[in-house]
């Protein structure tokens, strides 16, 4: 299966690179914006391709099987740039997806993201947090075949496999591993049990195809 991960040159998405290259079963393909970002695609076992969310990518998707989103503002960035990329850009790749027949789409978006009214956003977060829920609702009703993947509070720490998943956790608070969040997208290629679905993860004490089976 060839994949392509959109959002390459992140953490998460380096991560998750890494991790398909790894599988004899998956070709990685990653999207990143600049030439100077190859060489680091390359070393992690993946085929650089140029793409740009804010301009045409359509080249990107050929050949492809598969497509996990791990591109993302961060949250940190102006609401035009937030709503370019993690709006605009996930939709146009959606829409792109749509069109040359994908057979699986991850998305990799935020804890609350499904329901914005049960989270506590403020307005630092506001643009954010609706792009994510808009891109979402997007995928939900294009027909592809879906799995939407809602992290908590990532951090840089050791992967850890534990994780504790559901449609929406009842206990919000904690933090996961960008490791165990890139091990979850590429289990999500594949995992029957989040066809069609969207869960919500944390790290916790259960290993992860476990939380997953049950989520």
């Amino acid at each position: 299966m060839d994949v392509l991960v959109i959002g390459a040159n992140g953490t998460t998405g380096r991560l998750t690179i890494d991790k398909l290259a790894r599988k004899n079963k998956y070709y990685a393909r990653g999207m990143v914006r600049k030439e100077s970002q190859f060489e680091e695609i390359e070393k992690l076992g993946g085929l650089p391709v140029h793409g740009d969310l804010e301009d045409d990518f359509t080249n990107a998707y050929d050949e492809v099987d598969a497509v996990i989103f791990a591109a993302g503002s961060g949250g940190h960035t102006g609401p035009d740039q937030t709503k370019a990329i993690d709006e605009i850009g996930a939709i146009k790749a959606i829409d792109l997806a749509v069109e040359k027949g994908i057979k699986k789409f991850v998305m990799l978006s935020a804890i609350g993201a499904g329901d914005l009214s049960s989270m506590d956003i403020g307005d630092d977060m506001k643009a954010y947090y609706e792009a994510k829920h808009a891109a979402d609702k997007h995928l939900e009703k294009s027909g592809l075949n879906y799995s939407i993947i809602r992290p908590g509070l990532l951090t840089n720490e050791q992967e850890t496999g534990k994780i504790r998943a559901a449609e929406m956790l009842e206990n919000r608070n904690g933090e996961i591993t960008r490791g165990d969040v890139a091990a979850v997208l590429v289990s999500a290629l594949e995992h029957e049990n989040l066809i069609n679905k969207a869960v919500e993860i944390l790290n916790d004490e259960e290993d992860m195809i476990t939380a997953l089976n049950r989520s």
